[in-house]
């Protein structure tokens, strides 16, 4: 697969490596501990916002891999990473021999081109970019629903939408056209060398299996293309059914994502 300026394979899966690690820093704590840059979450112990990264081909060792859960342990989070296991292929084994276990392997795509985006239509449903305070909670609301948070959706969710958007990133908000009821969201990182990640879509109970996720990610992906990316990747939580749905708006499986804990 190749994007619009020829990076190869290789090369541009190094370029999502640089992207994920720089995203997963945005708003953290984060520590080089041995081979891996480690990112922590002060607000949350949300697993999805706690993990490590391993440096391109990292070789570490059973101690590097005890700093490494140790860290987290003291922090009351879980050890955890997420990465392209074909970049450091000797990682998996060291964390495995120290008691992590995967937890699952997901595909990561691309959509490597403007021109590669497809139109999702939607009947009944509008997509925008909020805009207001109340547009941007209603999104959070929506994220925080579908991911099965506990408790009222806080303050800091919804500034974190809004300065994903004030950094250059593309939020939007599924709406249902009759009620106006918030029906999904989801987003696009700010950019880190022209690349970004389309994330943290997710949609109410009540208004899945109506196309809305692939349809925000048309939608997303067209509006990064807009803001000057050469390429939009995301990783496709639910495997075969979130390939299916990604692929409807114009992705295709480039590689693979791994992610691994310690219990």
């Amino acid at each position: 697969m190749f994007v619009q300026d020829r990076m190869s394979a290789d090369a541009l899966e190094s370029a999502i490596h640089a992207s994920i690690a720089a995203g997963a820093c945005r708003g953290r704590d984060h520590e080089r501990i041995g081979p891996f840059l480690a990112t922590f979450n002060r607000d949350t112990d949300n697993p999805f916002l706690n993990y490590a990264i391993p440096d391109i081909g990292a070789t570490p060792s059973p101690a590097d891999v005890r700093g490494l859960a140790a860290a987290y342990q003291e922090r009351n989070r879980m050890p955890r990473l997420e990465y392209i296991p074909s970049l450091a292929p000797a990682v998996e084994f060291g964390l495995v021999s120290e008691g992590f276990a995967v937890e699952r392997r997901m595909p990561l795509m691309i959509c490597a081109a403007a021109s590669d985006v497809r139109e999702v239509v939607l009947a009944g449903v509008e997509l925008l970019a909020p805009s207001s305070e109340e547009e941007y909670r209603a999104a959070a609301s929506v994220q925080w629903e579908a991911y099965e948070e506990q408790g009222e959706v806080p303050q800091r969710a919804v500034d974190a939408l809004r300065q994903t958007a004030k950094a250059g990133g593309v939020v939007v908000l599924a709406r249902d056209v009759e009620t106006q009821q918030p029906a999904g969201t989801g987003l696009c990182t700010a950019p880190h060398d022209r690349l970004t990640e389309l994330s943290s879509v997710g949609v109410r109970a009540p208004f899945r299996r109506r196309g809305i996720a692939a349809a925000m990610a048309s939608w997303l992906a067209k509006g990064a293309f807009a803001k000057g990316v050469s390429a939009v990747f995301l990783t496709a939580h639910g495997e075969a059914e979130a390939k299916r749905i990604y692929s409807r708006a114009g992705f295709v499986s480039q590689s693979e994502m791994l992610h691994i804990w310690r219990a």
